[in-house]
């Protein structure tokens, strides 16, 4: 098997419209079912939902759970969340894997805990990679995906997209089934 991996001079969202032509070229070449996208105000949650519409794929868009950057707030808009679904994208907002309550502790107690050592390895290979593990494990966790299928994820630096890849899916409950099996795109800074 042969496949093109496209590396960004930069991360973020300078890159989303090429990461979108990377997953119509993967779902044209080898037909995946679902596409999991990372979105944070809605932006690449639109396009993605817009743009695969007509491709009959499960596409879930995943965002911030609400409080992550204020108290009782969420960063996606109404329209964003209503265009995406108007789309037939299914929308998951919760926590992130890596994030929750050992973050918390860590804070607090100055620790080192598990998750945020998952976290910080997955980030060797880029922000984005981590966040496309995280994604596809929250999808599964809500049922919105099988386990154990091939999906394709999108993910980014900040805002927008920058990364793709194709991930076995698993539940968070099962991490080490989860298998990075390509990247077709990311950032090499």
């Amino acid at each position: 098997m042969q496949r093109i991996v496209t590396y960004f001079e930069k991360p973020g969202e300078v890159n989303t419209e090429q990461c979108f032509e990377i997953v119509n070229t993967a779902l044209r070449e080898s037909g995946y079912k679902h596409v999991v996208v990372a979105t944070t105000r809605g932006a690449v949650g639109q396009l993605f939902a817009e743009g695969l519409k007509d491709k009959n794929v499960n596409l879930v868009a995943v965002t911030h759970s609400f409080g992550f950057k204020e108290p009782n707030s969420i960063e996606l808009t109404e329209e964003a969340r209503r265009r995406m679904q108007d789309a037939g994208a299914k929308i998951y907002t919760g926590t992130i894997i890596t994030h929750g309550l050992e973050t918390a502790l860590a804070k607090k107690f100055s620790g080192v805990y598990p998750t945020l050592l998952v976290a910080q390895t997955l980030r060797r290979f880029g922000e984005g990679v981590k966040v496309c593990c995280e994604i596809i494990m929250m999808a599964a966790d809500a049922g919105l995906i099988p386990e154990g299928e091939e999906i394709i994820a999108v993910a980014g630096t900040g805002y927008g997209a920058d990364t793709v890849a194709i991930i076995r899916a698993a539940a968070s409950k099962r991490f080490l089934d989860l298998k990075v099996l390509e990247i077709l795109a990311k950032p090499r800074s």
